[in-house]
C-alpha cells in the first residue's frame, strides 16, 4: 500500500472496445460521458444554479447535475480533464502515453473540418425575442460574483485568412441578450486589431458549450500558428477523426455540428466599460478591474434533448488551472526532448497556482542538463514557469507532499537553484511588480529548482525506507466493516 497523493483519485484505466461501442474517441459530449461512465459522478438530487461551483470543485472528475432548480431541461457538467488520467481518456490513450501523443499530434499537419449544412446543435434555434441567455443554466465564479459568468469555449473568426482562434473568455451576463467579455489571448487581440483596422466595431463571436474534452484541450493552445492554421483546424489531427462544422443562425461563422449549445453574438469592440476580473487561477482577484468589450447576443442554437451546459468552475483546484496549459505542456516536452533529455512527464499542477512548471526526468542526467532543462522552462512564451522544478522518476509528480520531500532533499541551496531577476510576471500574481498602465502585465523574478538525484552524488543515499510490508499492507483490511 503507498498512500495516495492528495487530490488524484486513483480512476481506473478505459475499459477496452466491444462490438458497436467506441472506446477510444467520441465525436460528442453525451456519447464521451457515456463511455467514461465508470468516472463520471451524476447528481440527480436537486441543485440551485448558485451553488454548482462550490459542488463541482468538489469533485475531482467528471460531475454532472441533472436537475437545475428553475433551469428545466438542461444539464450541467464540470470536472472532466483535472488529473492526467482524465486527459489521457480525452484523448484515447493511456496515462503514459498522453504527454507524448498530444506532442506527436501537435506537430502533425492541420486536418480541417468538414463543413456540413445542418446537425444536432441546430435542433433548437432562437432568434429575435426569443434569445435570452439568462434562461442557460450559467453559473457563479466565486463569493463576489453579482452575476453569472460564462466559461466555455469562445469562437472568433481572423478577417484576413478565415482561419478561427478559440480561448476561454470570461463572460459577465448582464441581461436577456447581453454581457461583457474579459480577453486575454493575444492571437484573438490581434484578431481584433484586425477588425478595428477594417473599420469594424461589431465583430461575430462564438460561445460554444459541450464538446468532447479533447477539443477543450485543443482550443487552448498557445503559440505562433495563425499564419498556418486556427486551432479549429486542429480538432481532428487531435481527435484523429473527422469533425463537422455547421454554419451560425445569425454571424458568418461556422461550429461544431455535435456541440450541445452555441451563443451567438456580436462583440462592441467601440464600447468598452471598466468591468470586474473575476478569481484568477491563482484564486487572488487581480487585475481588479479592467476594459472589456459588451457583447450583444444575437441567437442561441442547441441540441432538443437536455442541453448540457459545460461550466468551468474557476477556484480553487479545477480544470481552469489544467485546461490552458496541458498543450504547453506538450511544446516543453518536444523542446525538452530535441535537447536530449529523457522526459517522463512535464506537469503546471493546480496546486501550482498555474504559475509552477514540474519536470520529471528518467535517470540521473549529466552535469549541466537540468540547468538547461530549468531555463528553457522559465522562459517559454507563456509566463507561467515562475517557480520550474525538476524531480526524478520515483518521485510522484501528483504529490505535491512528494514534489516538497524532493525538494527539501535532494537540492543544495548553494548549487542546485537558479534566480532570473526581471522576467515577465503573471498578471494574477500579487507578488510580482505591476507596470504603470498596463493591467495585464507585471514584472517578476523566477527560480528554478534542481530536485533530481544527482549523477554527482550516491543514487543508493536517496532509496527511502518504509515500514516492513508497507506496499502490502492496508489498513482498511483490518477495520470492521460496521
Amino acid at each position: 500500500m503507498y498512500l495516495p497523493p492528495r487530490g488524484k483519485p486513483d480512476f481506473p484505466a478505459a475499459p477496452e472496445p466491444t462490438e458497436g461501442q467506441n472506446f477510444t474517441v467520441d465525436k460528442d459530449l453525451r456519447s464521451w460521458l457515456e463511455t467514461n461512465s465508470d468516472v463520471v459522478t451524476v447528481i440527480k438530487k436537486p441543485v440551485a444554479v448558485e451553488h454548482i461551483g462550490a459542488l463541482s470543485a468538489q469533485s475531482e472528475g467528471p460531475i454532472v447535475f441533472e436537475n437545475i432548480i428553475g433551469k428545466p431541461g438542461y444539464r450541467v457538467v464540470d470536472m472532466l480533464v483535472k488529473h492526467r488520467n482524465l486527459q489521457a481518456r480525452a484523448l484515447g490513450v493511456a496515462e503514459e502515453d498522453f504527454l507524448k501523443t498530444l506532442a506527436h499530434r501537435l506537430r502533425q499537419p492541420p486536418r480541417g473540418v468538414i463543413n456540413v449544412r445542418t446537425g444536432p446543435v441546430r435542433e433548437v434555434i432562437l432568434t429575435g425575442d426569443d434569445v435570452d441567455v439568462t434562461k442557460l443554466p450559467i453559473c457563479y465564479q466565486s463569493d463576489a460574483d453579482p452575476n453569472p459568468r460564462m466559461t466555455c469555449m469562445n469562437f472568433v473568426k481572423d478577417p484576413e485568412n478565415g482561419r478561427y482562434n478559440v480561448m476561454n473568455a470570461l463572460t459577465t451576463m448582464t441581461g436577456p441578450n447581453e454581457g461583457f467579455s474579459l480577453f486575454i489571448s493575444r492571437d484573438t487581440a490581434v484578431i481584433f486589431q484586425k477588425y478595428i483596422a477594417m473599420g469594424v466595431t461589431e465583430i461575430p463571436i462564438a460561445y460554444v458549450a459541450g464538446l468532447p474534452p479533447a477539443f477543450e484541450i485543443m482550443g487552448n493552445f498557445a503559440g505562433i500558428h495563425m499564419d498556418s492554421w486556427g486551432e479549429t483546424d486542429m480538432f481532428g489531427t487531435i481527435l484523429d477523426q473527422d469533425v463537422e462544422f455547421v454554419p451560425c443562425e445569425t454571424i458568418d461563422m461556422m461550429v461544431p455540428a455535435e456541440a450541445e449549445i452555441v451563443i451567438e453574438g456580436l462583440l462592441q469592440v467601440g464600447d468598452m466599460e471598466m468591468m470586474d476580473c473575476g478569481p484568477n487561477p491563482q484564486m487572488y482577484h487581480i487585475p481588479a478591474r479592467v476594459p472589456q468589450p459588451t457583447v450583444k447576443f444575437t441567437a442561441i442554437m442547441m441540441r432538443k434533448d437536455r442541453p448540457i451546459y459545460r461550466a468551468v468552475q474557476t477556484v480553487p483546484e479545477t480544470d481552469h488551472q489544467v485546461l490552458p496549459r496541458l498543450c504547453h505542456e506538450a511544446l516543453l516536452y518536444t523542446r525538452l526532448s530535441e535537447m536530449g533529455i529523457d522526459v517522463k512527464d512535464v506537469r503546471f499542477p493546480t496546486w501550482g497556482g498555474a504559475m509552477s512548471c514540474v519536470l520529471q526526468v528518467n535517470g540521473a542526467p549529466r552535469e549541466g542538463v537540468i540547468g538547461d532543462a530549468l531555463l528553457m522552462m522559465m522562459s517559454t512564451p507563456l509566463n507561467n514557469g515562475k517557480l520550474a522544478v525538476a524531480i526524478s522518476d520515483d518521485t510522484d509528480i501528483d504529490d505535491p507532499g512528494a514534489v516538497y520531500h524532493a525538494i527539501a532533499t535532494r537540492c543544495n541551496p548553494a548549487e542546485d537553484m537558479v534566480v532570473v531577476n526581471k522576467t515577465r510576471g503573471h498578471p494574477g500574481d500579487p507578488s510580482g511588480t505591476p507596470i504603470p498602465g498596463d493591467a495585464f502585465n507585471r514584472v517578476n523574478g523566477k527560480l528554478g529548482i534542481d530536485a533530481t538525484i544527482k549523477s554527482r552524488l550516491n543514487p543508493a543515499d536517496f532509496e527511502r525506507t518504509w515500514p516492513k510490508d508497507w506496499f502490502e499492507q492496508d489498513l482498511k483490511d483490518y477495520l470492521d466493516d460496521d
